[in-house]
């Protein structure tokens, strides 16, 4: 589990918007990137995130 005071100070390297923890995820309030948590420490590379689609179906990590 991510602790709040990392999740508070956590923002989104691409947009620099502020993040939320959504089921296994840190995701992006602003772009929608969703950075995946492995062993407990959030990823927050772009090149690791998921982009969800604007249709609102599954995320799209082919970018």
């Amino acid at each position: 589990m991510i602790d709040n005071e990392l999740l508070e100070i956590l923002a989104c390297p691409a947009c620099k918007g502020p993040v939320e923890l959504q089921e296994d995820r840190i995701v992006c309030q602003q772009c929608g990137l969703r950075y995946p948590i492995r062993d407990g420490i959030p990823i927050m590379l772009v090149d690791e995130a998921e982009r969800v689609e604007a249709t609102g179906g599954e995320p799209d990590s082919s970018d």
